[in-house]
């Protein structure tokens, strides 16, 4: 009988994709493990193999579709023998989700799915639209958003169907009727159409949210309210990590191309003092989960990297027992690849703790959202020489301010406060994580 092949969930967190390829055709024939297509997630693009073989019957999916659906039949094979003429050019329905989650207020704009039922058209002509844009003069979209009425339901009477003020002031029954009949419930947040009514439609220019942007939305909402978070900074002095950085900077050994074998960075410094730090303080080095705290036996610490209009958090998996050098090796291959969205989900996904570190751009001190299931994360400013009292003297010392945000859940204030402070023993005496 035949085979489908679905969208596959890539990670944990994908609920969509995006189908960026085909490697096969209809007709081709295909073994187990060949890779017949490319999927772009909210984070990467992967490659999707075949699980049977068979021959490919019908490609459901075009490539370059956004939003297909996890569990979505995407294509279907044919087992030798059967007719591929007998499979239907329709997709069969997808498979049930987990849970019926409402569409987030933000992706309201979006043109409905080819599947989905039109909506009934209204008696009067709709306003005329650009794509996603309803042309209206700033005082109707204005007198709109303070009455929440949804534009695209109003006719236009002024040039080129154009939304005016009359349109919305004299809607049949008044905008009150049409404000208790057609509104959406805003209790905490304006709507799309109250938001882009303050401003004037020839002075922006509208991006549509990517799968990135909104799963980076989607968490970091969640965290702030779902997590029970507190700050503790404490200022480290670095000189003698920095000489110590330097020596062992000069001491690399050159590579056929003269070349130093390795260059530590600061920040590398900061991610073994950290997870070091995470084994003298065991119970730090923990995940929430409703029934349980997940202890971890390594400290397997994110690093925050910058991508193009996007966040990715790799992971340094055991990094108390890695080198700086390994350290420092691992770091740039994870940032280099994941500004090409090319880490596998294993290599952003997991750990306990993080590390964002904005020192390079000259930021003093800051504050950051826990990035769940870590129970932690620590903000890191930039050096900078500062007067410190030494021996009852006044004298000058390179401090840099860190900030570490706690899930209080999972770490009290106490213990927050002594992960902090091995922390800063190990960037005060960084010699000591040489033994």
């Amino acid at each position: 009988m035949p085979i489908e092949i679905t969208m596959p969930a890539l990670s944990p967190t994908m609920e969509e994709g995006n189908l960026a390829k085909w490697l096969v055709k209809e007709g081709d024939a295909v073994t187990a493990g060949d890779v017949i297509a490319e999927i772009e997630t909210d984070k990467a693009t992967m490659e999707v193999e075949a699980v049977d073989e068979g021959t490919v019957a019908k490609l459901f999916v075009a490539e370059g579709t956004e939003g297909v659906k996890v569990n979505a039949v995407i294509a279907m094979l044919v087992e030798e023998g059967e007719d591929p003429s007998s499979v239907s050019d329709t997709a069969p329905a997808a498979a049930p989700a987990s849970s019926d989650t409402p569409a987030p207020a933000q992706e309201a704009p979006k043109a409905a799915e080819p599947a989905a039922k039109p909506a009934p058209a209204p008696a009067a002509a709709p306003a005329q639209k650009n794509g996603n844009r309803v042309f209206a003069s700033p005082l109707a979209r204005r007198i709109a958003a303070q009455n929440n009425v949804d534009l695209t339901t109003v006719t236009g009477s002024g040039p080129h169907g154009r939304i005016v003020k009359a349109d919305v002031e004299n809607l049949e029954g008044g905008v009150a009727a049409q404000t208790a009949t057609a509104a959406r419930p805003m209790a905490t947040s304006m709507s799309d159409n109250q938001v882009l009514a303050l401003y004037n439609e020839e002075e922006y220019e509208l991006v549509p949210h990517d799968g990135m942007r909104r799963v980076i939305a989607e968490r970091l909402t969640e965290s702030t309210q779902t997590i029970p978070s507190y700050f503790i900074s404490m200022d480290c002095e670095l000189d003698a990590l920095l000489a110590l950085r330097k020596d062992m900077n000069a001491a690399a050994p050159l590579d056929e191309n003269e070349k130093p074998a390795y260059k530590i960075s600061v920040n590398d410094f900061i991610m073994k003092a950290m997870a070091l730090a995470l084994q003298d303080v065991p119970m730090a080095n923990a995940s929430w989960t409703s029934n349980a705290r997940v202890k971890h036996k390594h400290s397997d610490v994110g690093v925050a990297v910058a991508v193009d209009d996007g966040l990715f958090t790799p992971v340094v998996r055991k990094a108390e027992e890695k080198s700086l050098s390994q350290i420092s090796a691992e770091v740039k291959d994870l940032a280099y690849r994941a500004r090409n969205k090319k880490l596998a989900p294993q290599e952003y996904q997991g750990g306990s703790t993080a590390v964002s570190n904005l020192g390079m751009f000259g930021v003093s001190n800051f504050t950051s959202i826990i990035n769940p299931p870590h129970a932690s994360i620590m903000s890191v400013g930039a050096g900078e020489k500062k007067a410190v009292i030494k021996d009852g003297e006044i004298t000058t010392a390179t401090v840099m301010t860190v900030t570490f945000a706690f899930d209080h859940r999972v770490i009290d204030g106490a213990l927050g406060a002594v992960l902090a402070g091995a922390f800063k023993k190990y960037i005060e005496k960084p010699v000591t994580m040489l033994v």
